[in-house]
């Protein structure tokens, strides 16, 4: 009778301390208040990298429409 009470016992101690290590060991990105706060894990994984850019994507259109306007207006003269 002691033998099953502590064999019950060791198991329950074995899959509290295994479900233990797989809460902890799982990374997992978390809301808390408005905030995204990282896995464990954001230093292993890869860095996405994008340079910066103009702020208005549609530069050259524009400047060739200017351009545009000011040889439209040159010929009007």
């Amino acid at each position: 009778m002691k033998s099953n009470r502590s064999r019950a016992w060791v198991h329950a101690v074995l899959c509290g301390l295994g479900l233990a290590a797989a809460v902890s060991a799982t990374g997992c990105q978390v809301s808390v208040s408005g905030q995204t706060l990282p896995s464990p894990w954001y230093t292993t994984d890869d860095v996405q990298y994008f340079p910066p850019a103009a702020e208005f994507k549609l530069s050259q259109e524009a400047a060739m429409m200017k351009a545009y306007n000011a040889e439209q207006q040159a010929q009007a003269r």
